[in-house]
């Protein structure tokens, strides 16, 4: 068992928007790739440039992992948890970024033990998308470089 898997992650909503289908991304994740790295990954491939906003984890037995909070001691600190070691082949989790607008996309843990040599021709420092399909949203609704986001641009 080599620890790297490839995980779907499909954007399904946010902003106030729906999306069927939704834009996804494959992401190959390594060993020693955590949480907060997956997190970042999935930020950055889905174009999210204000980072200032929270996101978390869902698991499906319940665990939250993001951000340690004293405020909320049940979420599990995303930079402590590896992705590999914590998910098997076809588990489903939410990540959801922002939660004002509530970016939510679902993800499933699509193949383990993965050649990442075959898939990229390296072995990644980070999470990297190795497919993708569909347009990604401005993460405020902005449309082109002079819109503001506070009106609808004809």
């Amino acid at each position: 068992m080599n620890g790297w898997v490839t995980i779907r992650v499909e954007l399904v909503s946010g902003g106030g928007m729906d999306f069927d289908p939704g834009p996804g991304r494959v992401l190959l994740v390594g060993p020693s790739h955590t949480f907060g790295d997956l997190a970042a990954a999935i930020n950055l491939h889905f174009a999210r440039w204000d980072l200032s906003h929270l996101h978390d984890f869902r698991l499906a037995d319940g665990r939250e992992i993001g951000f340690p909070d004293p405020d909320s001691p049940g979420t599990l600190d995303q930079n402590r948890i590896s992705v590999s070691s914590t998910l098997a082949k076809e588990d489903v989790f939410v990540f959801v970024f922002d939660f004002g607008d509530h970016w939510e996309h679902h993800c499933r843990v699509e193949d383990v033990d993965v050649d990442p040599e075959d898939l990229c021709g390296e072995a990644p420092r980070l999470p990297v998308p190795i497919w993708g399909w569909g347009s990604i949203p401005d993460q405020y609704g902005r449309r082109s470089e002079n819109d503001t986001g506070d009106e609808l641009e004809v």
